[in-house]
């Protein structure tokens, strides 16, 4: 393992953390009274699902291209829709005027915020697919990493942000998801 290669898995990692960030932002203005394992732990499940999608990218390379084409053409569309589904109703639970309480974004959309988030990172199993198994392990470790401290640096921007901005939050948080659903889907397809 040489320099090169740790320096460009983190600058990748760094890319893709960058949907995964806005979206870990977002939490925190939906939720400003988030404890710290919950910020640690949803910043854990978006590294992870930062880890997985390369992987998979890279055994679909390795074992079946053909299909993978296929539904790569449906990525921007998945994002999409999760992201504005999950935005849509942060929006809506914020108009209703639910401000006393602390909202809490659930394990369910937590599962689909990790998956819209994450699902164009199959793609770079295509730019490492010429990696050995266990290089190809080391990166995508190495994504998780960088995705893990930068979704917690987001947590807790939005966690201070939304503690200011209180009923306010949760649409602003709802917003930026419909927003990184609808680049994710231009940058997809145009």
């Amino acid at each position: 393992m040489d320099i090169q290669f740790v320096l460009s898995s983190a600058l990748l990692g760094f890319a893709l953390a960058m949907d995964a960030f806005s979206v870990s932002l977002a939490n925190g203005l939906n939720e400003p009274c988030m404890k710290l394992p919950k910020l640690l732990g949803i910043a854990g499940v978006f590294a992870a699902f930062q880890a997985l999608m390369p992987m998979i990218g890279w055994v679909c390379v390795h074992t079946m291209v053909e299909k993978f084409t296929v539904f790569a053409g449906w990525i921007p569309y998945i994002a999409l829709v999760l992201l504005c589904y999950i935005g849509g109703n942060m929006i809506y639970e914020g108009l209703r005027g639910d401000c006393d309480e602390c909202l809490k974004v659930g394990l369910l959309a937590l599962l689909g915020q990790g998956i819209a988030t994450s699902i164009d990172a199959l793609s770079v199993g295509f730019t490492i697919s010429e990696y050995g198994v266990l290089d190809a392990v080391l990166a995508s470790l190495i994504i998780a990493a960088v995705t893990f401290v930068v979704c917690t640096a987001g947590g807790f921007i939005g966690k201070s942000a939304g503690t200011k901005l209180a009923g306010k939050a949760n649409i602003l948080g709802g917003v930026i998801l419909v927003a990184i659903g609808i680049k994710i889907f231009l940058d997809g397809v145009l």
